[in-house]
């Protein structure tokens, strides 16, 4: 079976979800090709949430150019998808003089870069702004416009708005070969996948780590990808959500970051380490790394209370620390997106406005839609529903009231809603990610076994054939005892 489409977009990323919602606005046939069987499986959820404001790219790099303007467009983009978004400021914390000088260098950035509001305070004014940061800490960079989001949730949301205005998704869809016929306009694109082929006059690689890949196949640039694997530790909910607080940077990483989240844990975010392609292991020494480094910022962080710790690479193009934005100079008609590392969370919806007006530049017709809708409402979230909007709920139907996941009150109907959503979730992680069920304290030990009977239910399926993850993640083998 073969497809076709004006534009075919590989990868359900946070950049490929971004920029297949700011295309859906046109007049044009779209799909979004992903290799897992999901949304956001890949650098996009082994990620802190963090929306960096912008002053740490060198000024004159494209991650200087779409930091600061993504950073800005979180809060329409967050109103108008429906997910939740903390504006929270942040600080990056000095301990000495060197470290201040370091600061106004920062400063100095954020200014050339167009981040608004950028100071450096002292120590009263540090515990004014968060009391629990180190009391050692001489002087800091206080940034109002950083924030945090829950990245799984924006890409979700990206694509649902994207699906709901007639973008295609194909999922389990691993690009295996690229044909490319006809030669400079006129060139046209054929996808190779394990569910059929998908051709296109114009083809986005968002590929994240695999991106090199896909520019290989395409006859493209020819560049390498780097594994900068990162560690993460999430901390269990606290009473008050804490303000991001980042120690100096390092050439190569931001150092050891301690921030809140939307849904009120801590987050311990990351190490860097040049590893194996595909290294999600996490190790002993990064995490007391990072519960160390976030001690330094953090004194009194109860890190016993650590709930979850995960791994993932950021998808780093060998030789440069920047993104690769544009269209191809060797295939015109293929539009790259690639070395989305950090800042790729804070700058994705800047860098689908930056793709879009690439195309523009390119001679790509974009004529937008009389019916382009840029609202997508929220799913109910149970747990912070006022409780009028509960009763509701459970008024509606009697399943809003039957708690599964207790951690996070999550009632079997919102899983249901999760399962039928477009598009929707297919595996227990699937779930995790749409409405938190498995996501609290007992990291799933309590609900996964009703999580997976209402996949059974809702995908008509064997329990046996239900995944936790992507393919071949089964969480049940053979006769189940007991089964009503």
């Amino acid at each position: 079976m073969t497809e076709t489409f004006d534009i075919a977009i590989v990868g359900a990323g946070i950049t490929g979800c971004a920029i297949a919602r700011q295309l859906a606005r046109f007049d044009l046939s779209i799909c979004v090709v992903e290799a897992a069987n999901d949304i956001a499986l890949g650098a996009s959820k082994a990620n802190g949430g963090l929306v960096h404001a912008g002053y740490d790219p060198a000024p004159g790099t494209v991650k200087a150019q779409v930091n600061a303007r993504g950073c800005e467009l979180y809060g329409t983009w967050a109103q108008e998808l429906g997910f939740l978004f903390c504006r929270t400021g942040s600080m990056v914390l000095g301990f000495n003089d060197e470290d201040r000088a370091h600061l106004e260098q920062l400063r100095c950035n954020g200014l050339a870069n167009g981040v608004p509001e950028l100071s450096i305070v002292g120590p009263d004014h540090i515990h004014e702004l968060e009391s629990r940061a180190n009391a050692d800490a001489t002087c800091a960079l206080w940034c109002p416009s950083t924030g945090f989001v829950d990245p799984f949730e924006v890409a979700i949301a990206a694509l649902e708005n994207a699906v709901a205005n007639g973008v295609t998704f194909m999922r389990s869809a691993p690009v295996e070969a690229i044909e490319v016929a006809g030669s400079g306009d006129d060139a046209r694109f054929t996808l190779a996948t394990p569910v059929g082929d998908v051709r296109c006059r114009y083809l986005i690689n968002a590929a994240g780590n695999g991106a090199a890949d896909i520019s290989h196949m395409a006859g493209a640039e020819e560049f390498q990808m780097v594994w900068r694997q990162g560690n993460i530790v999430v901390l269990d909910k606290e009473p008050r959500t804490l303000m991001p607080l980042y120690p100096v940077p390092t050439p190569v990483s931001k150092g050891v970051i301690v921030t809140g989240t939307v849904h009120g844990n801590t987050v311990i975010t990351a190490t860097a380490a040049v590893r194996e392609p595909g290294d999600t292991q996490t190790y002993a020494s990064d995490v007391n790394a990072l519960l160390t480094g976030a001690r330094k910022l953090v004194p009194d962080l109860d890190t016993r209370r650590v709930v979850r710790a995960f791994a993932g690479g950021r998808p780093v193009i060998q030789g440069t620390n920047d993104f690769f934005i544009g269209q191809s100079a060797v295939v015109p008609g293929l539009f790259q997106a690639a070395g989305i590392q950090s800042p790729g969370v804070a700058s994705a919806p800047a860098i689908a406005e930056r793709m879009e007006q690439v195309m523009r530049d390119a001679g790509v017709v974009l004529r937008e839609r009389d019916d382009w809708n840029p609202i997508r409402r929220a799913p109910d979230d149970f747990d912070r529903a006022p409780l009028a909007r509960k009763e509701e709920l459970i008024e509606s139907d009697p399943a809003w009231g039957q708690i599964v996941c207790r951690c996070e009150t999550v009632p079997e109907a919102e899983i249901v809603a999760a399962i039928r959503r477009q598009p929707g979730a297919v595996s227990a992680e699937g779930v995790k990610r749409r409405c938190r069920a498995g996501m609290g304290r007992c990291q799933s030990g309590f609900c996964q076994s009703r999580v997976v009977a209402i996949l059974t239910r809702e995908l008509g399926c064997n329990p046996s054939e239900v995944l936790l993850e992507d393919a071949g993640s089964w969480l049940v083998e053979g006769p189940l005892k007991g089964v009503r």
